[in-house]
């Protein structure tokens, strides 16, 4: 399934953060309550998230994050690399793809500053 960008960072939020119920997650991520709730449904159809009631308060129910959601989050960065090698390697000429590596080896320089 492709994930989009909100579903990844909210992914992402839950495994940092810790559970959370939809409201504290739209308030976090800026956006409505309503728009959390579809983007969480989606994460829990996936099962990337689950549901538990909190401990504390069992009116409210805490969104966490499950082992499939952590092991997709673990291979994000490696997608991520092979997509990037891919699309370089497919829709770039030879020149551009030096000037891609001269750019990235000046902003190593500046960010070892």
């Amino acid at each position: 399934m492709k994930w989009s960008w909100s579903q990844i960072t909210t992914l992402n939020r839950i495994a940092q953060e810790g559970s959370a119920t939809v409201s504290e997650l739209a308030v976090a991520e800026h956006v409505r309550p309503q728009s959390m709730a579809s983007i969480v449904s989606a994460l829990l159809d996936g099962g990337l998230v689950a549901r538990r009631s909190d401990p504390n308060d069992g009116r409210k129910t805490l969104i966490s994050i499950t082992d499939e959601g952590a092991e997709l989050l673990a291979r994000i960065p490696t997608m991520r690399e092979t997509w990037l090698e891919a699309a370089i390697e497919r829709h770039l000429s030879p020149a551009e793809r030096e000037t891609l590596a001269n750019a990235a080896r000046i902003m190593e320089s500046l960010a070892d500053c």
